[in-house]
């Protein structure tokens, strides 16, 4: 949402840390655009990993806003002073109907409050050209697919290749799968499904056998922090390690502690929370460990080790200009990395700068 207001909106803080005043009893002396501050040469049009990393690091040093101190403001009114609000309306009328109904705040008079959010993963499974991955039968639509995406993604791109894969691709491959496999194959793939089917039954059944005293809802909000926070917009080579270890633990909280209502075979919406999570333990264990492996920082992947004078992204191009896959080992065993190299011969490498 904010990424586009902020074609027109102004991001601030109160200047003095510790101010709860009302934003409309902030005079303009007293307030801190802090974007157009640091990047006078963008200000509040910065792309968004760096104007997302800046939130939250206001944020963190306790500067941020509204009764929790995680959001900054968003101020339409200079635009509003400019063009009108009719106009303003006229461009952003819908997110701002989101954000009233959200809020109960009308962000024509009053300033938005924002803050980052876990967005997109770069990337996905590896697929081969009629999308499907390295288990017979198991094909990949979208995003979820590595099949264009590198380093990053193409604006609009997670919408129009699930609609691509899904109306073009996917029908012609499936039955180009069903008609060529031999019936021995088939066969093989069907026991494949009926060993995994299985393996998911005993998960749910371990799970429901438990009968800790923390709920899945907790340990899943304790690994989101823990992710968000070490992993996230920025990280370094200690807090990674660290997070490793922490994750490993949460792992043995989860599968000694938690407690999920139900009995076996019936619907239960926690279970399947609970399948999701113990698969998001897996998934963190991978993402610290390639964000461990990759000590460079790169669009929203930021390294503190990894920084310019001016404290912004350092890419490592000699060393990570490749596209890459990891390759699962099992739990308790460490990923292996497929790489394949990038030459570009067109277009020339540079170090990006805002300010």
């Amino acid at each position: 949402m904010s990424e586009s207001l902020r074609n027109d909106g102004r991001v601030w803080i109160p200047r003095n840390k510790g101010d709860k005043r009302e934003p409309s009893q902030i005079p303009e002396a007293e307030r801190l655009y802090y974007l157009e501050e640091k990047y006078p040469s963008f200000g509040n049009l910065v792309p968004r990993d760096v104007a997302s990393r800046n939130a939250k690091a206001q944020c963190d040093a306790g500067r941020g806003v509204g009764k929790t101190g995680l959001a900054v403001y968003l101020d339409l009114r200079d635009s509003i002073a400019r063009d009108g609000e009719d106009e303003i309306r006229e461009r952003y009328g819908n997110l701002c109907e989101m954000y009233e109904r959200i809020t109960g705040e009308d962000p024509y008079k009053n300033p938005m409050r924002i803050y980052p959010a876990p967005h997109y993963t770069m990337g996905g499974l590896w697929v081969d050209y009629d999308l499907m991955s390295t288990i017979p039968g198991l094909f990949v639509l979208g995003e979820a697919n590595f099949s264009d995406h590198g380093a990053n993604r193409l604006g609009a791109s997670a919408l129009m290749q699930g609609l691509a894969d899904g109306y073009f691709i996917i029908p012609y491959t499936i039955g180009n799968f069903l008609c060529n496999s031999s019936s021995d194959a088939v066969g093989t793939t069907h026991a494949a499904f009926a060993d995994a089917q299985q393996g998911a039954q005993g998960k749910y059944d371990k799970i429901l056998a438990i009968k800790g005293k923390r709920t899945v809802t907790d340990i899943h909000r304790e690994l989101g922090l823990l992710m968000w926070n070490m992993c996230g917009m920025s990280r370094d080579d200690a807090g990674l390690r660290e997070s490793l270890k922490r994750v490993s633990e949460i792992r043995e909280d989860f599968w000694h502690d938690v407690t999920v209502p139900g009995t076996p075979g019936e619907l239960n919406q926690n279970l399947e929370h609970a399948g999701r999570v113990a698969d998001y333990l897996e998934f963190a264990e991978l993402l610290l460990f390639d964000a461990l492996h990759r000590k460079e920082s790169c669009g929203g992947h930021f390294r503190l080790e990894s920084q310019t004078e001016e404290g912004e992204a350092l890419r490592d191009d000699e060393n990570y200009r490749y596209v890459a896959a990891w390759e699962f080992k099992g739990v308790g065993n460490d990923p292996v990395l497929h790489k394949e190299l990038l030459d570009f011969e067109t277009i020339k490498l540079a170090q990006r700068s805002y300010k």
